[in-house]
């Protein structure tokens, strides 16, 4: 069934206060307003030679791929008062780096698959730009729990390493962050995993996701692609306080038999 995102007439304030949406200060008040930001607004105070243009058919007509259009013209298109394309923009603003990877990477499969078929790499491109999270661990002993999907461990037995931050998600997908708009809904990401023991911080994690990705070491195959039920993060569902949900929450998918993940990025 296609997601469906509530109208801003209808968005929950409690919605807006708790992560995902509230872990982007930056642009509170574009999220908070009874109206979406125009075009124009989305580039204002952006330094950046990409430009958000709105998606017109006039655009549409040089029938030039969206992908191609960024890497040539250096135009994302951009449907006004929508949701997903509102929250694309929030993350090219916050992640141009990783954008522009994800693209470069896009383009190069059309030029080598056309624009018929697509390759898996462009599958796992895709999906990271969609419903990407990075997650960074700043301790390693976390990531057998996560890889085994052992769920009642990895954010029941240690949720103060979620409080204290030594693991942080950081939601890079934009269908994530609409799918956040519907209060309770549960939510599962697809997540690549940063080891950063000496605390470089998400930045540096970031950037090396999008290295990773720019260079063909990241992002060839969906089954690199860890998934990660972001309803189960400490505080981000109304349901997180209580054990049981761990344990029945229809987010918490079990480890499909011979599924293997690879071995995370490390900084440092």
């Amino acid at each position: 069934m296609r997601f469906v995102a509530p109208n801003r007439a209808e968005l929950s304030r409690e919605t807006l206060a708790r992560p995902p949406l509230s872990l982007w200060p930056e642009h509170a008040d574009w999220l908070a307003s009874a109206q979406f930001p125009a075009v124009e607004e989305l580039n204002a105070g952006w330094d950046s030679p990409w430009r958000f243009v709105a998606q017109t058919p006039a655009l549409l007509a040089d029938g030039l791929h969206y992908e191609s259009r960024i890497h040539a013209r250096r135009e994302i298109a951009t449907r006004e008062d929508n949701w997903h394309d509102f929250f694309n923009a929030l993350v090219w603003r916050r992640y141009p780096a990783l954008k522009q990877a994800l693209n470069a990477r896009q383009v190069a499969e059309i030029a080598r698959m056309g624009d018929r078929q697509r390759s898996r790499a462009q599958c796992a491109l895709t999906h990271f730009d969609e419903g990407g999270i990075i997650v960074v661990l700043r301790d390693p002993a976390l990531l057998p729990l996560w890889d085994a999907h052992d769920w009642h461990g990895l954010f029941w037995r240690s949720r103060q390493a979620w409080i204290d931050r030594s693991i942080d998600a950081h939601v890079f997908g934009h269908a994530l962050l609409e799918m956040a708009l519907v209060p309770g809904k549960l939510i599962t990401g697809k997540a690549l995993a940063v080891v950063d023991p000496s605390g470089a911080g998400s930045a540096a994690a970031a950037t090396a996701v999008a290295m990773a990705i720019a260079t063909g070491q990241a992002l060839n195959d969906p089954q690199e692609l860890r998934a990660l039920p972001i309803s189960g993060v400490p505080g981000w569902h109304a349901s997180t306080a209580d054990e049981a949900f761990y344990r029945e929450g229809e987010c918490f998918q079990p480890l499909r038999a011979g599924r293997v993940y690879p071995a995370a990025l490390r900084l440092g």
